[in-house]
């Protein structure tokens, strides 16, 4: 994620603008897959050294752009990451995480996109890193 976290989240329409045409075509390519610019607080990871994460908010939050923000930014920093997308069914993971209009395709950029394999229940990145897609469920729990 960039170094510049909040900086544009309380500016105007007319700031932000202002300065994304002030960009060569290669940083506005990249302008609205950084969401550090434009993340509000409770978007953001928290800093140090954690283990879990809980966002507790209501509709509209933006819970799930922050989650897929997340997985991104630990997949496409580690070609090694494995990580688990655990949702309550295997269609809501998918259809929520994975293809919702926030979840991890829509929020990467095309170059850096992963590869959706349904068949194997899998995100690829071009770097190497795997996501699992994972349903979970009171009957798989007992």
């Amino acid at each position: 994620m960039s170094g510049r976290p909040r900086l544009f989240s309380q500016a105007s329409c007319d700031l932000t603008d202002s300065f994304v045409a002030g960009l060569d075509q290669k940083e506005k390519d990249e302008w609205s897959f950084d969401f550090a610019n434009t993340a509000h607080d409770g978007q953001l990871p928290p800093s140090g050294d954690w283990r879990t994460w809980l966002i507790m908010a209501g509709r509209g939050f933006g819970k799930t752009r922050a989650g897929a923000e997340w997985v991104r930014s630990l997949a496409e920093a580690n070609r090694h990451a494995r990580i688990a997308l655990i949702g309550a069914s295997l269609g809501e993971a998918r259809s929520v995480m994975v293809e919702g209009e926030s979840g991890i395709l829509a929020c990467s950029p095309p170059e850096r996109r992963p590869v959706f394999e349904p068949s194997l229940r899998r995100l690829r990145w071009p770097n190497g890193a795997e996501a699992m897609l994972c349903g979970g469920s009171i009957a798989a729990m007992e």
